[in-house]
């Protein structure tokens, strides 16, 4: 590991340290390029014990896979690691000034955003508590394991309606629509098609592993639910630098281009706050080409100019 100096200047500043900021840091640091990771220490998947559909590391627990990819990444001597919530981004002539929270500020020539969402759940009791655990959003992440069981799909949206589509090859699907969304004609034809069970009545709350109390006093046992947040960046950073965002149905992302590159040259964003819909593998992926993108413009940009 690097030591710090006064004035220092690295090559990249990576804020974040969960899958995707690991993965970007990785390929600078393979590239000899002095890296520094500042990490709040909280990744969107906390919630979660095992992790899956991550080739290599299928049901393995994912804080281990954090913490083995922070013991691979820290073995690089131009690697730095600072611990603490990063308050402020600017921009200056030669790169871009970070502030860490009674840490002081590092300086950088690129930097890359990797700070994750926070995901904002549907105000049902007893959900917040069984969130990654018996109550999840991703199929490809978490259905497997109900093991073609009961499921249940709590609708916040017209969203919801792909949620319930997908859903049976996982398991037996019902549709909880709690006043969230109306299928239409069509919609309910694919649905029956497909054998998803539609309740109308209101959720009342969660109980048990994964029970859906309705309002008209009905229980239904499910084995799992899923269900669709919205998601909010974990930083004002993009904010801070002027960077494009892009508006979806769950929430507002960092625009991005195929390089993971921002509307704002030298800034590069990955993960979850700069996609839509994501997994680890996902996030391990988007990082990488984040890393090689920051990497390369420092040679060929420069060049250029």
């Amino acid at each position: 590991m690097t030591i710090i100096t006064k004035g220092m200047m690295f090559d990249t500043i990576i804020i974040g340290g969960s899958y995707a900021g690991l993965s970007a840091a990785m390929q600078l640091a393979r590239a000899r390029r002095q890296v520094l990771v500042i990490d709040g220490g909280q990744r969107r998947n906390r919630f979660v014990e095992y992790s899956h559909g991550f080739l290599g590391q299928d049901g393995k627990k994912a804080s281990a896979i954090a913490s083995e990819g922070k013991t691979q990444l820290m073995a690089y001597k131009t690697v730095s690691w600072v611990e603490g919530q990063a308050t402020l981004v600017t921009r200056k002539d030669d790169g871009f000034a970070v502030t860490v929270k009674g840490l002081g500020t590092y300086q950088a020539r690129r930097l890359i955003l990797a700070t994750g969402v926070t995901d904002d759940l549907p105000a049902i009791e007893g959900l917040t508590e069984r969130w990654g655990r018996s109550i999840f959003h991703c199929p490809y992440c978490h259905g497997y394991e109900i093991d073609n069981g009961r499921i249940g799909v709590l609708a916040t949206g017209p969203l919801s309606y792909h949620h319930a589509m997908m859903l049976p090859d996982w398991g037996q699907v019902t549709l909880f629509t709690n006043q969230c969304y109306a299928p239409d004609a069509e919609q309910l034809a694919a649905l029956h098609q497909r054998g998803v069970t539609i309740e109308t009545a209101p959720v009342r709350r969660i109980s048990s592993i994964a029970t859906v109390e309705l309002q008209d006093g009905k229980q239904v046992e499910m084995d799992g639910l899923f269900t669709m947040s919205t998601i909010r960046i974990n930083s004002p950073f993009a904010a801070q630098l002027a960077c494009e965002m892009t508006e979806g149905p769950m929430g507002t992302v960092i625009r991005t281009n195929e390089m993971k590159a921002t509307s704002v040259p030298g800034v590069f964003a990955c993960g979850d706050a700069a996609r839509m819909a994501g997994n680890v593998a996902m996030a391990v992926a988007d990082g990488a080409m984040a890393g090689v993108a920051a990497h390369q413009s420092m040679i060929f940009e420069a060049k250029a100019a």
